[in-house]
């Protein structure tokens, strides 16, 4: 019988223990080289799980209250939850920009409503963008489907490669931004799990960041706890304080009867614009150096008219309006109360019998209560869930 020299055992041994040694260290080294922190099951992004009062329309309601036939989700770009992951690492690569400094959630702060505390956003080189950034929360519940605040993206899909290219936002081409994302060794697994192929395209990118984008939606806030309590909006809350009801009489009551006729522009549970197309609510009594939609579609009416944005998460996405003009919740309802302009192309709901601006008149407590039910659709989730924030470590 063959015998193995106990020189062969130690030195078989002294072999598999620096196997092993090597292999904890490649694994130890492979972990702290990936910059994302990504869990090994993704998030759900497709199911929403909606209460049923956002999918439901109150019955004798003149506008609908469900979100029913509003989502622009295209069925060529369903959210997968292998695409809005990768859409999510596309959302805060700072990779993406020319100098390395700008990604996507810099203009769009989660903890900011997915808008800007700054009245213009900041580009790579330090430069202001020309609009202040609206929030991208219910961004699929708009069915008209356009983008931006003249509305001159005509999909989602467009609109997310389109900060890329602006020369003060993020100073890129479309094929630097493959380029890039191609540098990256943490994008081929990422690409390949979302679309089956390890291959990088604009086409991809748009899809995924689309994605990412469709998935942040907001239904938990203080006024949906209530609102799950009663069968239609219109009734009190029993969670709601006294000042918060008479805030939401307000917004959904109409102007002859003493309210605000709020819910006409932003209507649904998710508080958009069921209305498509932009609005103008008469900021200015004339357009000077922003036209805003009438720079993108030639019929003079939409000279001076923006995207009615929703209103959910509100209270954290200040400053408001289009450039950022009002920093306070009490001065946009002020400018509502009383601040209406004559502008040629006033959209005819904030019009009284006349033809001229309407004058809601509300009393200081009035408009305080206003306020104070806006302050109800803050959803603190939104803020908080890690499916949304930052993946890089």
């Amino acid at each position: 019988m063959n015998r193995i020299h106990p020189f062969h055992i130690l030195i078989s041994i002294i072999f598999i223990s620096i196997l092993i040694s090597c292999s904890k260290e490649e694994t130890y080294i492979t972990i702290e080289e990936s910059p994302l922190n990504l869990p090994s099951t993704p998030f759900d992004y497709i199911n929403l799980n909606l209460p049923s009062h956002f999918t439901t329309n109150v019955p004798g309601q003149p506008l609908p209250t469900s979100i029913n036939g509003t989502d622009n989700t295209p069925t060529n770009n369903p959210i997968t939850n292998e695409g809005a992951t990768l859409g999510r690492v596309l959302f805060y690569d700072k990779s993406l920009s020319a100098n390395g400094t700008i990604a996507c959630a810099s203009c769009h702060k989660q903890d900011k409503g997915f808008s800007d505390d700054e009245v213009l956003s900041i580009g790579f080189e330090g430069g202001f963008t020309g609009r202040h950034s609206m929030t991208l929360i219910n961004a699929r519940f708009y069915q008209r489907g356009r983008f931006f605040w003249d509305e001159r993206a005509s999909t989602l899909e467009e609109q997310v490669l389109m900060p890329f290219q602006d020369p003060v936002e993020m100073g890129m081409t479309l094929d630097e931004v493959v380029s890039n994302v191609e540098k990256q060794s943490y994008y081929p697994e990422l690409f390949e799990s979302a679309f089956g192929s390890k291959e990088i395209t604009a086409d991809k990118i748009s899809k995924a960041l689309a994605q990412f984008v469709r998935s942040i939606v907001s239904f938990n806030s203080k006024y949906d706890q209530g609102r799950a309590l009663v069968n239609a909006p219109g009734a009190n809350f029993s969670n709601f304080t006294a000042q918060e009801n008479m805030g939401k009489n307000l917004f959904f009551q109409t102007i002859p009867n003493g309210g605000g006729a709020c819910f006409g522009c932003h209507t649904t549970e998710a508080f958009i614009s069921a209305n498509p197309g932009p609005q103008n609510n008469g900021l200015d009594a004339i357009s000077t150096t922003d036209t805003g939609a009438g720079a993108v579609f030639s019929n003079p009416i939409f000279v001076g008219r923006f995207k009615t944005s929703t209103l959910r998460n509100i209270e954290l996405t200040a400053p408001y309006m289009h450039d950022g003009r009002f920093a306070t919740l009490e001065e946009v309802v002020e400018h509502y109360n009383s601040g209406i302009q004559a502008h040629p192309t006033l959209s005819p709901a904030l019009t009284d019998g006349n033809g001229n601006p309407i004058r809601l008149n509300f009393t200081e407590t009035e408009k305080a209560a206003l306020v104070a039910f806006l302050k109800t659709l803050t959803d603190t989730s939104v803020s908080s869930n890690e499916k949304w924030s930052n993946p890089f470590k």
